[in-house]
């Protein structure tokens, strides 16, 4: 282990202390739960209403049932994907766009919302009873061959870059790129330039070989915001014990997901879910784990239309190339025993059934990512 290294692990286990010295995270009143990848949105918004388009999510704004059921779900905070993934549309210029209309959305609700840029506006969060929200990509290709966007996007708010989505970009390969390479020279000179912005690297959706090269040469730890196990599942999704380990070794952070790709047959339950925070707290241990949904908190009203938007958009992605092993056309984005604002506290009672003390539910709840997000961001 380099002296980086070290240090890094040091600055973890005081970041932890601290933290856990706080009387509200060591006896919590209330359920607290930070998603490392989650959203803010309605589904049924985007179910056909008489005389009305389908409202896309871009479109989203945030309505009381959406704040009401964050709260009730007990979220402090949450990963907010922003941005170009895929399309016809400019990269740059749609991404811009879209953070300035979430800006816009979240001014529009000051007593329930607030932009998270520091461990401490989570905090504030949690104490003034809001929800918080961070900005994330889950591409690069916004930043384009330009290296000062990397603090462009930094000072408009972003805190989380995902390398890549599920094909190949010119920083590297993603899960679903057959050769499995590793970062490419630009990748791993972009990867310098996320460390020194302190920006969380993310490496949701990569290949093996690029997560693996990525936390080996990050001057910081780094994180996979939503996956579950491959050695449960054996979907590409899915991360293996080697990154799962490296990444935890180094202070990351592994947030697991609440989606299809958890059960070979692609329709996941909570004992999946379960299984699968399991298996990557023995792997990388319990101070390494959390949750990363991959979805939202409102509940669906009316199944069967949803259930036939999300066939179209499988369709769709699948056309584009985008899509990944595993989605079919019965695949929903969620978990349907995991779904509503009362998600979070099945889980935690799930796992308490299983034999977890409160100490490390609330760990993989929120403190985890408290505890990686002081060492990217600071306080």
């Amino acid at each position: 282990m380099t002296e980086i290294d070290r240090r890094t692990l040091f600055a973890a286990a005081g970041a932890v202390t601290a933290l856990a010295a706080a009387p509200a995270l060591a006896k919590p009143k209330r359920l607290m739960v930070i998603n490392a990848l989650g959203g803010l949105s309605d589904p049924n918004g985007r179910l056909p209403q008489p005389g009305k388009a389908i409202q896309m999510d871009q479109n989203r704004s945030y309505s009381q049932r959406i704040i009401d059921d964050a709260r009730a779900a007990g979220v402090i905070a949450l990963n907010d994907t922003l941005g170009y993934v895929s399309g016809p549309d400019d990269p740059f210029e749609s991404t811009v766009k879209d953070i300035a209309r979430t800006d816009a959305r979240i001014r529009s609700r000051p007593a329930d919302l607030i932009k998270i840029l520091s461990v401490a506006d989570i905090l504030r969060a949690r104490d003034e009873n809001k929800v918080g929200m961070f900005y994330g990509f889950q591409n690069t290709t916004m930043i384009g061959d330009k290296i000062e966007r990397v603090q462009l996007f930094h000072d408009l708010g972003v805190r989380v870059v995902q390398l890549t989505y599920n094909l190949a970009n010119s920083v590297g390969d993603g899960s679903m790129a057959p050769e499995n390479r590793g970062l490419t020279p630009w990748g791993r000179q972009l990867v310098g330039a996320l460390n020194d912005a302190k920006l969380m690297v993310d490496l949701s959706h990569s290949g093996e070989q690029t997560c693996l090269e990525a936390a080996r040469i990050s001057k910081a730890p780094i994180s996979i915001n939503h996956t579950g196990c491959r050695a449960l599942t054996d979907l590409p999704r899915n991360k293996t014990d080697a990154e799962l380990r490296l990444v935890a070794e180094r202070g990351g952070f592994v947030g697991i997901y609440f989606m299809p790709y958890l059960n070979p047959t692609s329709v996941a339950t909570a004992a999946d879910v379960v299984a699968h925070i399991d298996h990557a707290v023995n792997i990388c241990g319990e101070d390494a784990v959390g949750i990363g949904t991959d979805g939202g908190i409102t509940g669906i009203d009316d199944m069967p239309a949803y259930r036939a938007i999300v066939r179209e958009e499988i369709a769709a992605r699948k056309a584009a190339g985008i899509g990944a092993k595993g989605e079919n056309p019965d695949t929903v984005p969620f978990v349907a025993d995991l779904i509503g604002p009362d998600q979070f506290h099945k889980l935690a009672g799930l796992l308490k059934a299983k034999g977890y003390k409160d100490a490390r539910i609330d760990k993989i709840m929120s403190a985890n990512f408290l505890r990686y997000g002081q060492l990217i961001w600071g306080g």
